[in-house]
């Protein structure tokens, strides 16, 4: 029986274009689903758009365009978007979708029959950007603690939901599962910026507009968006109808992806929605930092965003993705800047790999007539050292992976591309081709520089997998069991295998100063 892995990534509030930050979420789930996939996980990616609320009304309002019309468009942009970015996604959903509506509105009936959401009045300061109730002393200067903007005073009747009721069980389970939250430092935060000081209800209906889920019993009311656009996450999988098996097979999740800035929401929230219906809980939630610039955060009116489909168009899918993935630590907020963007181009892409690669290939055409030599062990100690590097780069990258920590399990397959760089330079190839005696340490040279670049094409698969792909082709390399992972612990005998007999660049080397000028004024538009 096959293991599964179900990851999700938050669905998307449709008011606008994705910028890299946006996007990093999808493209971090579509990484890890492959690499999981790859390890022989029966793997399922949930992504979509969160598409009631107040917000997207007034969007629509000022685009004279209807709610319904103005999501379906936003849709098709998601889409679009994660189609020329290669998401392989299995499952889409909309808020506004039958399937979904449906169910909301039944949990909505039980959660209300079962005496956790009760009917009151809100009155309090909110924030139609973030769809947020705060207090006066959650406010700073005045303005929405979360994006900064203004509020408005509003008050009006609602339906809450009991959180005070559920905080000891959520406590104790934040105790009974240290795992449950990556990094571990977002638990601590919730604690003590949200729970600690007195966890309030949740408003869970309004009745100030009405696009959104109505409440059956209450028609006046719809459903105010967490309690709607959380819920997609098992609604998706066809929680409550009939045609549960998705559901019966992949919850809990094996991991749920967030931003920052709805974390409050996905570890607090959620996993009290779902301990009241009486569902486990998630196996995982990471919580992932921002990119920023260097004078703050990403901003139309500063004139410093950046959009996937900008790089892709000019520097390849490839090379965006292993910025956004290689750039954002786990712990901390990231930078974008143009200069780091052509760097990694040119260095870790350009340099670092391809000049790896079209050296390699060009030396194997050069000494063997592009045929791959037989491993016959290693006949010194720098055969022998870089097999020890690359079996124990494999291991720190596998714990690195296993930890979440992305950027490091990145780095880590850079070590070995180091490695295998500076192997060429301890073994000098070019002069033991010159003695007819020094014929084996030659044979083993090349063989250990395809073998590891062949390892290095299945470390990379998950993440830039046009790259990796490419580099099989150049290296000669077709069965498909050379590609599978338990391949990746053992020398494998590529007799037979014949590389290209021209190689490839794989990244062009950029001008750096000419891509640094044409990224600052796409920025600006």
């Amino acid at each position: 029986m096959s293991k599964s892995f179900y990851v999700t990534t938050p669905i998307y509030y449709p008011s606008g274009k994705f910028h890299i930050g946006t996007a990093y979420t999808t493209v971090l789930a579509d990484a890890l689903k492959r690499y999981k996939t790859l390890r022989g996980y029966d793997s399922y990616m949930l992504t979509g758009t969160d598409e009631h609320g107040q917000k997207i009304q007034e969007v629509a309002k000022k685009n004279n365009m209807e709610p319904q019309e103005y999501v379906d468009k936003m849709a098709d942009y998601a889409k679009k978007l994660w189609k020329t970015m290669d998401i392989n996604y299995d499952d889409f959903i909309r808020t506004t979708e039958p399937r979904h509506e449906i169910q909301v509105q039944k949990i909505f009936d039980r959660l209300m029959d079962q005496g956790d959401i009760y009917k009151g009045e809100y009155e309090g300061w909110y924030c139609v950007p973030c769809e947020t109730y705060f207090t006066q002393t959650q406010l700073i200067d005045g303005k929405c603690p979360d994006c900064g903007r203004e509020v408005r005073l509003m008050k009006e009747e609602s339906y809450f939901f009991n959180m005070k009721k559920y905080v000891p069980r959520l406590l104790k389970y934040y105790d009974e599962h240290p795992d449950f939250i990556k990094p571990n430092y977002r638990k601590t935060e919730m604690i003590n910026n949200f729970i600690k000081p007195g966890l309030e209800d949740l408003c869970v209906s309004r009745t100030t507009f009405d696009w959104g889920i109505k409440v059956l019993k209450d028609p006046k009311h719809v459903v105010y968006v967490w309690l709607d656009a959380l819920t997609n996450y098992i609604t998706a999988l066809g929680y409550g109808t009939e045609n549960d098996e998705l559901f019966k097979k992949f919850w809990p999740a094996s991991l749920q992806i967030v931003g920052k800035d709805i974390a409050r929401f996905h570890l607090i929230y959620w996993p009290i929605f779902l301990m009241a219906l009486g569902i486990p809980l998630p196996d995982q939630i990471l919580v992932h930092n921002w990119f920023m610039m260097k004078d703050g955060k990403m901003s139309k009116s500063k004139g410093n965003i950046i959009y996937p489909e900008t790089l892709i168009n000019r520097y390849g899918l490839d090379a965006t993705k292993y910025y956004l993935l290689r750039e954002l630590p786990v712990s901390n907020d990231g930078v974008f800047s143009p200069e780091s963007f052509v760097e990694r181009y040119n260095v870790d892409l350009s340099n670092d790999l391809g000049n790896l690669l079209n050296r390699t290939v060009a030396m194997c055409n050069k000494y063997f007539d592009g045929k791959v030599p037989s491993y016959t062990g290693c006949v010194n100690t720098v055969d022998n050292d870089l097999e020890e590097f690359i079996k124990n780069a494999i291991g720190n990258f596998e714990n690195k992976i296993t930890e979440l920590e992305i950027a490091n399990s990145l780095q880590e397959i850079w070590t070995i591309i180091s490695r295998l760089n500076k192997y060429i330079d301890e073994t000098s190839p070019w002069i033991l081709a010159k003695d007819e005696n020094e014929k084996e340490k030659l044979e083993s040279c090349i063989y250990h520089l395809i073998e590891g670049l062949r390892k290095v094409a299945i470390l990379l698969n998950p993440f830039v997998t046009n790259t990796s792909k490419n580099m099989f082709k150049q290296l000669g390399i077709t069965d498909s069991k050379l590609k599978q992972w338990d391949s990746i612990y053992t020398n494998e005998n590529l007799e037979g295998t014949k590389v290209i007999e021209k190689g490839e660049p794989l990244f062009m080397r950029l001008d750096a100063e000419e891509e640094v000028e044409y990224i600052k004024n796409e920025m600006k538009k």
